[in-house]
């Protein structure tokens, strides 16, 4: 369930709303005059999200090379690799 603090309550207990995030790893929602304003996070869950952004990009992108035909056998790709090690 989504943890919701008002605006006075982000100015007044900037502390509390800290350890929320911290403790939780999720977003606290702030709300302005009773509507959705602001989403706050830790630094360690933001990191966490844009990491899972970027796997979902690459997996994107590597779908879409299977799709394309943009492939190769497993042995030319581990024979690639094993010849940048040596370099």
């Amino acid at each position: 369930m989504p943890m919701i603090k008002s605006s006075a309550d982000l100015r007044n207990d900037y502390n509390g709303i800290s350890t929320l995030c911290h403790i939780y790893g999720e977003p606290v929602f702030i709300t302005k005059n009773g509507k959705g304003d602001l989403a706050v996070m830790s630094i360690e869950a933001y990191e966490d999200m844009n990491a899972k952004f970027e796997l979902y990009a690459g997996l994107e992108h590597g779908l879409k090379d299977i799709q394309d035909g943009d492939t190769r056998p497993l042995s030319e790709a581990l024979s690639d690799l094993r010849g940048r090690r040596k370099r």
